[in-house]
């Protein structure tokens, strides 16, 4: 009879847990993927060399600028409290390790307890037939030491898939970490050069103070022989001036250029060492792009983007499982006694329990729900980002090839003006000497000389910029 009710409770009980598996059914959801179709190449040439393969310390040559971002890379407080992100990622993994694995607890204790006379185990206590010298303590002490494990067990996955989505989120800060070192190498490279060209544009406005200076000493001597006028002087003098004012703006420029490269190395203001003489002579190197899939291997956001993704979808795993019953598992051993003399006493103060439940939500599941429908809505959001992200780089690297070529073409015809304007220049003060041609023609070939060498020198720092940042956009200077 007795096995027979022992039979019937364990149908019973497994007819009863899978009443609650099937009650804890996931709603079913669509999981949205991503689309990595890209183009097979960037132009009318498909090849693989790509310039994204070189190390930084081999794409920039210059030993001034090679030193500042070994500073940078020390000391920049952004990507230190980035590795401190980092950090927070890896212990974020270890704590959802320990989740899985059973917990271990060890202690001890004493305490007292005195119950009431008149009540369940004070008439029990006092009803007791027990010799004299043998009755209970009053008050009765309590003595304990022992361990306790708690253990849920992973049937669904659950803690092992919240693991692997800790884990894909810390190789994601990873990532992400390298996505910041390409950008700051990129900004301090573009500062770098952009403080060469605005030293180029001082030498070349110190330059011009002195022609035209040379020019003013000139048409006042030829007004002492009433060759020309003093509104002719007065010109001259305020073309000086002008030039003159301009230098002390491209000095401000230079200052807030050195302090935001001081800022990106961590440090506070100094002056910055360099060689201005090597930016007009410095030819970038061909750039090589590659194919477009390399892209998504090369470029440290879009792999940051696709962990996001892979993360977010194991999540939606996690969300599911709840809504499946969830099996723990406790179990204690131990000492106990009411006298610590016997508290070691073995097997008459040895005391152990071993439990077991199955838990699944029944009524109301709607914060469960709600969590996996955002669950769901997050996995989306994290493909449209891994999209956005591929066709953002793959636009990016389009744009600065247009550029580069653009721009070479460009400074070669500003090049020709250069030489064109320079040419005119003698030939205004020659003809200017021999009254062929009157002042304004002078002054006005002067400026426009002086706004053709800022225009070259402009268009050779886009040029570099357009090198720095197409290294960048292609994924190179992290590794």
């Amino acid at each position: 009879m007795r096995d027979m009710k022992i039979k019937f409770l364990n149908k019973g009980l497994v007819v009863a847990f899978a009443a609650i598996a099937i009650q804890a059914c996931a709603p079913k959801l669509t999981i949205m993927e991503a689309d990595l179709d890209v183009p097979e190449q960037f132009d009318a040439q498909q090849d693989s060399t790509n310039t994204a393969d070189i190390q930084w310390r081999t794409y920039f040559t210059d030993p001034y600028l090679i030193a500042l971002i070994d500073t940078a890379l020390s000391n920049n407080q952004e990507l230190n409290i980035f590795m401190q992100e980092i950090a927070i990622a890896r212990n974020e993994v270890r704590a959802k390790k320990g989740e899985i694995l059973p917990s271990v607890d060890v202690g001890a204790g004493a305490g007292v307890d005195k119950v009431g006379r008149y009540t369940r185990n004070g008439a029990l206590e006092a009803t007791t037939d027990i010799e004299p010298g043998e009755e209970f303590p009053e008050p009765l002490p309590d003595f304990v030491v022992g361990a306790a494990a708690t253990w849920e067990v992973d049937i669904w996955r659950k803690l092992r898939n919240a693991k692997k989505s800790a884990f894909t989120r810390y190789l994601s800060s990873v990532e992400g970490r390298n996505f910041m070192v390409t950008n700051l190498i990129a900004e301090i490279a573009n500062a770098y050069y952009e403080l060469l060209a605005l030293d180029n544009q001082l030498a070349l406005v110190q330059q011009n103070i002195k022609i035209q200076s040379d020019a003013l000493e000139i048409v006042r001597l030829r007004k002492q022989a009433s060759r020309v006028t003093e509104l002719a002087v007065r010109r001259f003098e305020a073309q000086v001036l002008d030039t003159r004012s301009l230098q002390y703006d491209i000095k401000q420029k230079i200052v807030e250029t050195e302090n935001e490269l001081n800022f990106l190395l961590g440090r506070y203001p100094q002056p910055i060492a360099r060689n201005a003489d090597t930016f007009v002579s410095f030819v970038p190197g061909v750039v090589k792009t590659g194919i477009p899939s390399q892209l998504l291997e090369n470029r440290p956001d879009i792999k940051q983007a696709g962990l996001d993704l892979e993360a977010a979808k194991l999540d939606i795993k996690v969300a599911k499982a709840r809504f499946y019953p969830s099996l723990g598992i406790s179990a204690g051993v131990g000492y106990q006694a009411f006298n610590p003399s016997h508290l070691l006493s073995t097997p008459e103060s040895l005391a152990f329990s071993l439990t077991g439940d199955v838990v699944a939500p029944l009524v109301n599941r709607n914060a469960i729900k709600a969590l996996y429908y955002s669950a769901n809505s997050a996995q989306i959001q994290a493909v449209y980002n891994y999209e956005r992200t591929i066709l953002n780089a793959y636009i990016e690297v389009a744009n600065l090839m247009s550029k580069e070529d653009n721009l070479q073409s460009s400074y070669d015809l500003r090049a020709q003006q250069v030489e064109a304007l320079n040419q005119s220049i003698e030939i205004s003060n020659f003809l200017f000497r021999s009254a062929r041609a009157d002042y304004m023609e002078v002054l006005l070939t002067q400026r426009e000389a002086l706004d053709s060498r800022f225009d070259l020198i402009e268009t050779k720092m886009q040029q570099l910029h357009t090198w720095i940042n197409i290294y960048k956009a292609l994924g190179g200077g992290w590794d």
